[in-house]
């Protein structure tokens, strides 16, 4: 009897030892992070790229907006080279906004707003292939968005829209130099004085962008 009550008690000590390792192993995971809606960007362009910049930082729920190249078939092209017209190349920005704060709908309506859609290789004095008016997607939905956009605001204009719609390729940034380009020599550069800071104050009259960046 003595032995079969130190066999059974024995058992039960190697099976709670058991139990305790096997809790140990088991894994344990961290509850899931909050998620929240990131940023979204699109590309576009539509003449200088200090203009579309300068007209972008001023539109609520744009978060940051980086100057570029895009569109064309050579790799990190200068400035110097774009001015050559020969890359293919478009002066683009690449606007990031929150849309939870401004819809893709709105963005693309302040881009058709902002500048000539209907005048090709060509804004203002500016004229080249590297000044065309370009909306550069990234999914179906940013295409389809600026294919409706190109219908709603296509009333606007006397003139059909030229605008061109494709996929990007290739972003590639602007040197150091174009990046703020406006807020920085707004008052330096007479480009900025002549021509972004009147096309600036028209938005604002208008409502369509905000004073400051």
């Amino acid at each position: 009897m003595k032995s079969f009550i130190y066999f059974l008690l024995g058992a039960l000590c190697v099976a709670f030892t058991n139990l305790i390792y096997a809790e140990d192993k088991v894994e344990t995971k961290p509850a899931p992070a909050p998620t929240t809606q990131g940023n979204s960007k699109i590309i576009v362009g539509g003449g200088c790229f200090w203009c579309v910049e300068a007209v972008f930082q001023r539109l609520d729920g744009v978060k940051k907006c980086v100057s570029g190249y895009a569109g064309g078939h050579v790799e990190n092209p200068t400035y110097e080279q774009v001015c050559e017209k020969t890359t293919g190349h478009v002066e683009v920005v690449e606007v990031e906004f929150d849309p939870s704060k401004v819809k893709l709908d709105t963005v693309l309506d302040v881009f058709f707003v902002s500048h000539d859609p209907t005048t090709k290789d060509q804004q203002g004095a500016d004229k080249g292939p590297q000044y065309r008016s370009v909306v550069y997607y990234q999914d179906d939905v940013q295409k389809k968005a600026a294919d409706e956009a190109v219908k709603r605001n296509q009333a606007e204009w006397k003139n059909p829209i030229v605008t061109e719609i494709g996929p990007l390729k290739k972003f590639y940034p602007a040197e150091d130099y174009h990046q703020n380009y406006y807020n920085q020599n707004a008052d330096k550069n007479p480009y900025c004085s002549r021509l972004i800071g009147p096309k600036l104050e028209k938005l604002v009259k208008k409502g369509v962008i905000k004073a400051e960046p």
